[in-house]
């Protein structure tokens, strides 16, 4: 068991906790709800350190090409300036924030918080190395997130602070496997912090 140390270089990465995520929502996702409290203790974590939070939303137009009557797979979620596509308000974002938001014109959609965001090229900028990503959903926003980030970043997921949609059953299970597979590593909340079950390599 290794603690992380957490310092320069690092980050926190919450994907799309939105009202229409959560249950209830328009597109909500079963138990998405549990990971607020594990994702508070992540900001507090991140911010007793002075290092940066994002968080990655949904910002779709009232068209958007997901959506089932456009021919997309999803029924309307998270359209630009409703209610749905706010975040949780359990959620403890800090007021600085840094707020990235996603598939936000008609013909694009985008699963990852780097899919024509800038996200990538502005944590460079920041010197940021390594990301804690955590959210919803496992099996969709989380998953494209962090493969697309693991060439440029180390990234740490945080499976107690995600939820998979499971639209088929294993899908959370299956979206899981590929991130270690592609690099990714597995972290805990322990009393002091983030913990990870293997042995880490390079310490920021």
């Amino acid at each position: 068991m290794s603690a992380i140390v957490l310092g320069q270089g690092d980050a926190l990465l919450i994907v799309d906790l939105q009202v229409d995520f959560l249950p209830g929502g328009k597109l909500g996702v079963p138990h998405g709800d549990q990971v607020i409290a594990p994702i508070n203790r992540l900001i507090d974590l991140y911010r007793a350190r002075a290092l940066p939070v994002y968080a990655s939303r949904d910002w779709h137009p009232e068209l958007h090409c997901s959506f089932a009557g456009q021919g997309g797979p999803w029924p309307p979620h998270c359209v630009a300036g409703t209610d749905g596509a706010g975040f949780s308000s359990e959620l403890n974002l800090p007021d600085d924030v840094i707020v990235v938001s996603k598939a936000d014109t008609v013909e694009v959609d985008a699963y990852s918080a780097f899919s024509g965001t800038g996200l990538a090229p502005a944590l460079r900028a920041r010197g940021i190395r390594r990301l804690a990503v955590c959210g919803l959903a496992t099996d969709y926003c989380v998953l494209n997130t962090v493969l697309d980030g693991l060439p440029d970043f180390e990234i740490l997921i945080v499976a107690e602070a995600m939820r998979a949609v499971d639209v088929q059953p294993g899908d959370g299970d299956h979206a899981m496997t590929r991130m270690l597979g592609a690099g990714a590593v597995p972290v805990r909340l322990s009393e002091h912090g983030l913990v990870a079950d293997v042995e880490l390599g390079a310490r920021l």
